[in-house]
């Protein structure tokens, strides 16, 4: 495993023009390999506007963005590319098969993979994302998480080096939401899988090993899970929602700082 970081923002400011103010200002974090870590915001704090930089979509910024010590300044989309998938809020959108297994076998299509491991392949992150037994359903007849499920699948075919979330839970129910964040849990801890979530949603950041919350365009607040939910007021204040279970206990005027479900039972028994 490398030293130096996989992703690696450093001193990254962006404006659209020389007429209107900074979207993002002075932003540095770094993403190592095997890390999970969540960039939070209400929205207009410049979160999504950071999710184009990586993706090469916005192109001239201050600062530098390298990934594997590569700065994507003034370098082909496709020299980096094939380091990151992404995934968005509306899978709809990324579907391009006529089934769960010819979606996601696209990528590998055009990347030219034969068929004997492209079939391999396909079966095995199907079965990573438990949606092996619908490959011969068609992508609209599914629900929203399992849409969501063969999209992060069509994302680890491509074997990236990192996988970025934009919002990807943000149209699903909260059911749909638990299931998605606890299979990203698991690709995460079980198979190593560098994430980067980008989201308004606290109650997603609770399984990163950094979070980073951004308020109109600058790092109001980094540090771990404790370290964040520690300034509970101050995440308010931003705009933010608590999780349900913080929620309850600051009602109930229980331990300050992060709770999980069990934990806040055991603080109730």
């Amino acid at each position: 495993m490398s030293t130096e970081p996989l992703l690696k923002i450093q001193n990254v400011s962006f404006r659209y023009d020389e007429e209107t103010e900074h979207i993002l200002k002075n932003i540095s974090f770094t993403v190592k390999e095997g890390e999970w870590v969540s960039i939070v915001g209400h929205n207009g704090s410049g979160k999504s506007t950071l999710a184009k930089l990586i993706a090469g979509v916005e192109n001239t910024f201050d600062g530098d963005i390298k990934i594997e010590n590569q700065t994507i300044k003034s370098t082909s989309l496709s020299a980096f590319h094939h380091h990151i998938g992404f995934v968005f809020q509306n899978p709809d959108n990324q579907f391009v098969g006529s089934t769960v297994k010819y979606d996601v076998a696209f990528g590998l299509e055009n990347r030219q993979v034969s068929y004997e491991k492209m079939h391999q392949i396909v079966s095995r992150v199907l079965k990573d994302v438990d949606m092996k037994d619908k490959k011969n359903y068609e992508p609209t007849a599914l629900s929203g998480g399992q849409k969501q499920r063969v999209a992060i699948a069509g994302v680890l075919a491509l074997q990236p080096k990192l996988i970025i979330l934009d919002e990807a839970t943000s149209m699903l129910d909260p059911e749909g939401k638990k299931d998605i964040m606890s299979m990203i849990q698991y690709l995460n801890q079980e198979q190593g899988m560098t994430v980067l979530s980008i989201t308004h949603d606290l109650s997603e950041v609770v399984t990163s090993d950094k979070v980073i919350v951004l308020n109109k365009g600058s790092v109001a607040l980094s540090g771990t899970v404790d370290d964040i939910f520690a300034h509970a007021d101050t995440l308010v204040a931003y705009g933010l929602d608590m999780p349900f279970e913080m929620r309850v206990a600051q009602l109930l005027d229980l331990q300050k700082g992060f709770l999980t479900y069990d934990e806040l039972l055991e603080c109730l028994t």
